[in-house]
């Protein structure tokens, strides 16, 4: 469809009015003799507004007898009509056609990279590992070996499950499936025991199979052995085996933190200013002075591709610079205002470590006030699985 809009344009395409009662029945007869219309709007009941090739236009004027339908030309467009325009003017005419060119030429190159399906943080790794590999901005799609370059980073990245590489028109849309980490697991015929993966208090302990070595309320520590992977019979000894068992205890997840009653907190005034430059390829040009009319400011950077129309862009990048004004204020709090903002940040990054929250038991904080600054500590007690099996090597 695209293409036939860009051909459209270049042979030529006329606005239409198509009016009538069987105006849907007209379009569905252009559909199916493939016939395209383009930006389809509707008047009202009896009058659609539509784009059509020249081409195509001739071949409408049975359909229109067959539905009864009235069309109007609204608009002449493209560049057989605007040559026509300005068949005078052969400077404009030059430069159009330069343009024609230079968008032809362009489109056999690679010029923005899509990443999908990682954190961006992992995006500019991937961005120099694709480099690496032959997939760059400004490489010519011809010399870009998709199946290669998945081979290749497959071979060097554990983590990445999947990986699929598509060129559509000038865009290199690249898809990626994170492989999950991999626990070690021992086998069922090799002999194990189960240690403790955390330090807690011991709740429950049930063994299908081996020797427990603790039991309810003995407090372990992480690496500690839970099950050993071995029986011990009076007739036949000592038999080693892969240890199973349901072990829970209680575990705790601490954090604390020491804060000033008095703070420097930088705050933005709601004053900003923007400023403006391009990038074609690597050549940057910016549109400003260099120094910023504020004293004290953050900067925001972002860019944007020129996109002609959907995974079609230019080597040509529009530079955004937002600066916003701050200020530094200090601030001094009172100690019970402290205590709950400092509380509340403590739980949340305890909680984001808890995988669980139902099972959280208790929640216990410790307040220590000094002069000029406060102590808290912030204690989850959590009921959780513990132990992991651990291979026995002779």
């Amino acid at each position: 469809m695209i293409i036939k809009v860009i051909l459209g344009y270049i042979l030529g395409y006329v606005k239409i009015s198509i009016e009538g009662y069987f105006v849907e029945r007209f379009i569905n007869i252009c559909v199916n003799q493939n016939i395209l219309l383009w930006n389809i709007k509707r008047k009202n009941k009896a009058i659609l507004i539509a784009n059509i090739s020249i081409i195509d236009f001739k071949k409408v004027r049975k359909i229109n007898k067959k539905t009864k339908c009235k069309i109007n030309i609204l608009a002449k467009q493209g560049l057989p009509f605007l040559f026509n325009k300005y068949k005078k003017r052969k400077v404009f005419v030059v430069l159009m056609g330069i343009v024609i060119v230079s968008i032809i030429v362009t489109s056999n190159y690679v010029w923005n990279i899509e990443i999908k399906g990682v954190e961006d943080d992992l995006k500019i790794e991937m961005e120099q590992i694709l480099k690496e590999t032959g997939l760059e901005i400004g490489k010519l799609k011809s010399k870009i070996d998709t199946k290669k370059i998945i081979n290749e980073i497959r071979l060097k990245r554990d983590d990445i499950a999947w990986i699929g590489i598509e060129l559509e028109g000038t865009n290199a849309i690249v898809e990626i499936v994170k492989a999950s980490p991999k626990p070690e697991i021992v086998k069922e015929d090799e002999y194990c025991n189960i240690v403790s993966n955390k330090s807690g208090i011991i709740t429950k302990i049930n063994v299908q199979n081996g020797t427990a070595i603790v039991k309810e309320g003995d407090l372990v520590k992480e690496g500690t052995i839970l099950v050993g992977g071995y029986l011990e019979g009076k007739y036949t000894g000592t038999r080693y085996v892969h240890a199973k068992a349901d072990i829970e205890a209680k575990v705790w997840y601490s954090k604390s933190e020491t804060v000033n009653l008095k703070q420097e907190v930088k705050e933005r005034t709601g004053e900003t200013e923007n400023k403006y430059g391009i990038r074609i390829n690597n050549f940057e040009i910016n549109f400003y002075k260099t120094l910023s009319k504020f004293k004290n400011y953050d900067t925001i950077v972002t860019d944007k591709k020129i996109m002609l129309f959907s995974n079609f862009y230019l080597p040509i990048e529009v530079i955004k610079t937002t600066n916003y004004e701050t200020k530094i204020e200090e601030v001094e709090y009172s100690v019970e205002e402290l205590k709950e903002i400092t509380i509340e940040k403590l739980e949340k990054e305890i909680e984001d470590d808890i995988e669980n929250k139902e099972n959280i038991l208790n929640k216990q904080v410790n307040f220590y006030e000094k002069q000029d600054s406060i102590n808290v500590e912030v204690i989850y007690e959590v009921l959780e699985n513990i132990g992991t099996e651990e291979k026995i090597v002779f």
